[in-house]
């Protein structure tokens, strides 16, 4: 299938694809734009699959097979799965709890670690928050080796007078709750104004903070539209140099808007058909976090196309976790019942 995908990026349909505009620029593609669409078809037909019990394997791509790849939607991956299911709507649903609990989970961004609080001293809650009750539990962890971050992406420490990474985090928790930030969170008119609101605490980038204001986004509380807009990360970066060369840089967020406008347009282009999320189509953070994945493919799948950070190799080897997925999402998407799932749906 890897041979099918190289192959073909250089005729038959995806000998159309030629230049587009965006943003007033003219940007020439190469064979990495078409290597896009058909990642993103054949990784959710794996997602698809592995919901409806298929056997293993999933997929006849060796790269696809050999490393490890995010699902095309954010929500789907496990650790949003675990956010969204458990920690979001499985607790009080006072808005500032709900908000409490995100930023913690996310600070950290690992299951385990949250699993490890949960055991220590049942569900964290900001009520009830203590200092000296959560850092102990991190401590005991650190101290005995155990990570505590995700390595998802990093989340650098604020200097806020601790020693120690995770009681700087712990002290910004308590900073923003102080702030009254779930109340002005709320209180937005805009994903992008919760953005804005995230983004003025220590620690947070323009990065961080729009990763953090789509999680907020999945509660019940908002109800903001993931189009509105994209704050492109360094691995989209990086995918969109290899699709469009230098001439994209600096429109990055108009390059991710013209793949989630015109996704049905390049897929129906190059004879793929996207099994969707119930009907949800790629949504801007989707098509963002596509551009980061298909980074990593295509140092196997096109050694030869730079991008900005020069890296050769895929760190991440693929190893069947064998926890079931789960398939359940904010139920304002209204997607719950549409799923093509056999796997166990919780709410």
């Amino acid at each position: 299938m890897l041979e099918a995908i190289v192959d073909q990026a250089t005729d038959g349909p995806s000998a159309r694809r030629g230049a587009i505009t965006v943003a007033g620029r003219r940007l020439v593609s190469t064979p990495v734009f078409d290597t896009y669409w058909r990642f993103a078809e054949a990784r959710q037909r794996i997602y698809v699959a592995r919901l409806q019990d298929a056997p293993h394997p999933w997929t006849e791509d060796p790269i696809l097979a050999h490393y490890r790849f995010t699902n095309c939607y954010r929500a789907a991956d496990r650790v949003s799965q675990h956010l969204i299911r458990d920690v979001i709507y499985g607790g009080d649903q006072t808005w500032s709890e709900v908000f409490f609990r995100i930023v913690l989970f996310k600070l950290f961004n690992r299951s385990s670690t949250w699993r490890k609080l949960c055991a220590a001293t049942g569900m964290p809650t900001w009520s009830e928050y203590r200092f000296e009750f959560l850092d102990p539990v991190l401590s005991e962890a650190l101290a005995a080796r155990e990570r505590l971050y995700s390595a998802a992406y990093v989340i650098p420490p604020p200097n806020l007078g601790e020693a120690r990474k995770h009681r700087n985090h712990l002290r910004l928790i308590e900073i923003m709750m102080a702030a009254s930030a779930p109340a002005r969170v709320a209180d937005a008119r805009s994903l992008r104004e919760v953005f804005e609101i995230l983004r003025a605490f220590p620690a947070f980038g323009n990065f961080l903070a729009y990763q953090f204001a789509i999680d907020l986004n999945y509660a019940a509380a908002l109800t903001f539209d993931e189009m509105e807009f994209v704050v492109p990360g360094p691995g989209a970066r990086d995918g969109i140099r290899k699709c469009f060369g230098a001439a994209a840089d600096g429109i990055e967020a108009d390059v991710i808007r013209y793949m989630a406008d015109t996704q049905e347009q390049h897929f129906s282009r190059l004879g793929l058909s996207f099994p969707t999320l119930g009907g949800r189509r790629l949504q801007l953070i989707d098509c963002q976090n596509l551009f980061c994945e298909v980074d990593k493919y295509a140092r196997v799948a096109h050694p030869d196309i730079a991008g900005i950070s020069g890296r050769t190799n895929i760190k991440q080897n693929y190893r069947q976790d064998t926890e079931r997925l789960t398939a359940w999402f904010p139920p304002k998407w209204g997607i719950n019942g549409r799923l093509p799932t056999e796997a166990p749906c919780v709410k």
